[in-house]
């Protein structure tokens, strides 16, 4: 089954790869600074979602994005990898869904309050797409291995 790539096949790799760096940076960003900065998580869960958790376990939530992360780096398990990015992505947005409601707040000090809101929005439209263009990520190892092997899913 040795598919051999178009220029148009080519180009929406590219493409997809572009998207799958950029999402991978982007929740690396925040599963690596719960190593660096454990104590800010910890203060997070008790404010936000009203539960303590202690630092071990934010650094062991840390290393599971972090290898999962490097699983979808490489484009192993794709569907599940790409998945999970989604639905963590998922759960901090449903954290925060009132600021949804006003994104244009301005606080007193004529700060935009909810701006990141509008950024989260876009990053989880881009988590979709990369879901919905998976069959299209062919730089990758499950890319690969779907080409030359077998058109199973789990590639």
């Amino acid at each position: 089954m040795n598919h051999q790539l178009t220029p148009s096949d080519t180009r929406d790799a590219v493409a997809v790869l572009v998207l799958r760096l950029g999402l991978i940076w982007f929740l690396f960003l925040w599963a690596i600074h719960k190593l660096l900065a454990t104590g800010q998580y910890q203060s997070l869960a008790r404010n936000v979602d009203k539960i303590e958790i202690d630092a071990t376990t934010v650094q062991i939530i840390g290393v599971v994005q972090i290898a999962v992360l490097f699983l979808a780096l490489v484009g192993i398990l794709r569907p599940f990898t790409y998945g999970a990015m989604a639905a963590t992505h998922a759960f901090t947005i449903s954290r925060q869904w009132e600021r949804y409601i006003d994104p244009f707040e301005i606080s007193a000090r004529g700060f935009p309050v909810n701006r990141n809101v509008a950024i989260s929005a876009a990053a989880m439209c881009a988590f979709i797409a990369l879901l919905l263009l998976i069959r299209r990520d062919h730089f990758s190892i499950g890319g690969w291995l779907r080409r030359k092997w077998s058109d199973q899913w789990w590639l």
